[in-house]
Protein backbone atom coordinates (compact mmCIF):
# COMPACT_ATOMS: atom_id res chain seq x y z
CA UNK A 1 0.00 0.00 0.00
CA UNK A 2 3.02 2.33 0.96
CA UNK A 3 4.48 1.75 -2.79
CA UNK A 4 1.11 2.76 -4.61
CA UNK A 5 1.20 5.66 -2.55
CA UNK A 6 4.61 6.74 -3.69
CA UNK A 7 4.22 5.90 -7.08
CA UNK A 8 0.93 8.05 -6.94
CA UNK A 9 2.21 10.99 -5.55
CA UNK A 10 5.49 10.89 -7.67
CA UNK A 11 3.08 11.00 -10.35
CA UNK A 12 1.11 13.62 -9.54
CA UNK A 13 4.45 15.70 -9.03
CA UNK A 14 5.79 14.61 -11.89
CA UNK A 15 2.43 15.53 -13.91
CA UNK A 16 2.20 19.10 -11.93
CA UNK A 17 6.22 19.74 -12.81
CA UNK A 18 5.25 18.96 -16.71
CA UNK A 19 2.41 21.29 -16.42
CA UNK A 20 4.77 23.64 -15.10
CA UNK A 21 7.26 22.97 -17.67
CA UNK A 22 4.75 23.90 -20.35
CA UNK A 23 3.38 26.94 -18.34
CA UNK A 24 7.19 28.30 -18.26
CA UNK A 25 8.06 27.01 -21.98
CA UNK A 26 4.21 29.51 -22.94
CA UNK A 27 6.49 31.68 -21.13
CA UNK A 28 9.37 31.86 -22.83
CA UNK A 29 8.05 31.95 -26.07
CA UNK A 30 6.13 34.79 -25.68
CA UNK A 31 8.61 36.50 -24.70
CA UNK A 32 10.89 35.30 -27.41
CA UNK A 33 8.10 36.74 -30.10
CA UNK A 34 7.98 39.99 -28.04
CA UNK A 35 11.50 40.64 -28.51
CA UNK A 36 11.71 39.31 -31.94
CA UNK A 37 9.20 41.96 -32.98
CA UNK A 38 11.02 44.46 -30.51
CA UNK A 39 14.11 43.41 -32.84
CA UNK A 40 12.62 44.31 -36.23
CA UNK A 41 11.21 47.20 -34.76
CA UNK A 42 14.39 48.97 -33.35
CA UNK A 43 15.93 47.81 -36.81
CA UNK A 44 14.03 49.07 -39.11
CA UNK A 45 13.91 52.59 -37.49
CA UNK A 46 17.83 53.10 -37.69
CA UNK A 47 19.13 55.03 -40.69
CA UNK A 48 21.42 53.72 -43.22
CA UNK A 49 25.05 54.00 -42.68
CA UNK A 50 26.30 55.88 -45.52
CA UNK A 51 24.03 57.77 -47.71
CA UNK A 52 25.53 56.37 -50.81
CA UNK A 53 26.82 58.53 -53.69
CA UNK A 54 23.48 59.56 -54.26
CA UNK A 55 24.23 61.82 -50.69
CA UNK A 56 27.37 62.57 -52.01
CA UNK A 57 26.26 64.42 -55.36
CA UNK A 58 23.10 66.33 -53.80
CA UNK A 59 24.84 67.16 -50.57
CA UNK A 60 23.67 66.74 -47.22
CA UNK A 61 20.78 69.64 -45.67
CA UNK A 62 22.06 67.97 -42.37
CA UNK A 63 23.23 70.65 -39.64
CA UNK A 64 25.41 70.08 -36.91
CA UNK A 65 23.09 69.43 -34.72
CA UNK A 66 21.03 67.31 -36.27
CA UNK A 67 23.85 65.01 -37.19
CA UNK A 68 24.97 64.66 -33.72
CA UNK A 69 21.05 64.15 -32.48
CA UNK A 70 20.92 61.32 -35.37
CA UNK A 71 23.94 59.56 -34.78
CA UNK A 72 22.94 59.65 -30.34
CA UNK A 73 19.65 58.14 -31.55
CA UNK A 74 21.26 55.32 -33.85
CA UNK A 75 24.43 54.72 -30.95
CA UNK A 76 20.51 54.01 -28.39
CA UNK A 77 19.18 52.30 -31.29
CA UNK A 78 22.19 50.15 -32.03
CA UNK A 79 22.51 49.75 -28.25
CA UNK A 80 19.27 48.55 -28.09
CA UNK A 81 19.82 45.83 -31.12
CA UNK A 82 22.70 44.39 -29.31
CA UNK A 83 20.82 43.74 -26.13
CA UNK A 84 17.31 42.68 -27.78
CA UNK A 85 19.27 39.73 -30.37
CA UNK A 86 21.51 38.75 -27.07
CA UNK A 87 17.76 38.16 -25.14
CA UNK A 88 16.68 36.54 -28.54
CA UNK A 89 19.17 34.64 -29.21
CA UNK A 90 19.44 33.08 -24.95
CA UNK A 91 15.47 32.76 -25.41
CA UNK A 92 15.83 30.72 -28.14
CA UNK A 93 18.39 28.39 -26.60
CA UNK A 94 16.51 27.93 -22.85
CA UNK A 95 13.74 26.78 -25.50
CA UNK A 96 15.36 24.70 -27.44
CA UNK A 97 17.21 22.89 -24.22
CA UNK A 98 13.66 23.07 -22.34
CA UNK A 99 12.05 21.22 -25.15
Amino acid sequence: MMRLCAVSTLYFILKGLNTAMSALTTVLIVLQLLSSLALIVIVLFQSGKSAGLSGAIGGGNDTFLSRNKSKSRDAKLAKATKWFAIAFAVLTLVIGIIQ
